[in-house]
C-alpha cells in the first residue's frame, strides 16, 4: 500500500471513510501540528488510534464527570431500562419454545378427544375450548413479557416458571399422541 491514498491502483467506495486513516501521514504532519479530528459518532480502532482525536471528545468527557459526580456513572438514567443479558435472552428462547410445544400438545390431545367430544360437550363449545386452550400458553407468554417489562428479571421467570407448571397440556400427557 502506498503512502497516500490518491497513489493506490483501486479505490473503493468507502475509501473516505475518516476511521480508515489511523494515524498522521508524513507529509500531513509538516502541514499540521495538531492531531486529526474524527467527525462526532465515529470512532478511531488501529495501530495509531490514540493519535486521532473525537471533535466531541470535550463535550463526553464533561457528561462523565457529570455522571460520576452524581454516584450513576455505569447506571441507566431515570428513563432508561438496563438492556438484558445474554442468560436472561437464551432462557426467555429456550422457555418460549417451551410454550410452543405446550400449545402444540394442547392442539393433538385436544384432536385425539375429538372422538369423546359427542358425549362430553357440544360441536361449539367444543372447538370453542379447543383453541382457547392451544392459545392460552402464546397468551401467557404474550402477556407475562409486557407486563413485566418495568419488573426485575427474577419477577418476570417467576411468572413464566408458574405458567409452566399450570399450563401443563394434560390431554396429551395422558393419552399420548398414539392414543390408549
Amino acid at each position: 500500500m502506498n503512502a497516500r491514498r490518491d497513489d493506490d491502483a483501486l479505490s473503493w467506495t468507502g475509501d473516505d471513510d475518516p476511521t480508515l486513516d489511523a494515524g498522521v501521514r508524513a507529509e500531513d504532519s509538516a502541514d499540521e501540528e495538531a492531531p486529526p479530528a474524527l467527525p462526532a459518532g465515529y470512532t478511531a480502532v488501529g495501530k495509531g488510534s490514540e493519535a486521532i482525536t473525537d471533535e466531541s471528545a470535550a463535550g463526553a468527557e464533561s457528561r462523565v464527570t457529570d455522571a460520576s459526580a452524581d454516584g450513576r456513572a455505569g447506571e441507566p438514567g431515570a428513563g432508561e431500562r438496563a438492556p438484558m443479558g445474554n442468560a436472561a435472552l437464551i432462557s426467555l428462547g429456550v422457555i418460549g419454545g417451551v410454550y410452543a410445544l405446550f400449545a402444540i400438545g394442547w392442539l393433538i390431545g385436544g384432536l385425539r378427544l375429538q372422538g369423546w367430544r359427542p358425549f362430553l360437550v357440544t360441536d361449539a363449545m367444543f372447538q370453542g375450548s379447543l383453541w382457547l386452550a392451544v392459545l392460552t400458553p402464546v397468551l401467557w407468554f404474550a402477556t407475562v413479557f409486557l407486563l413485566t417489562r418495568a419488573s426485575r428479571a427474577w419477577v418476570r421467570f417467576a411468572w413464566l416458571g408458574a405458567g409452566v407448571v399450570l399450563l401443563v397440556p394434560w390431554p396429551f400427557v395422558m393419552i399420548g399422541a398414539m392414543g390408549q
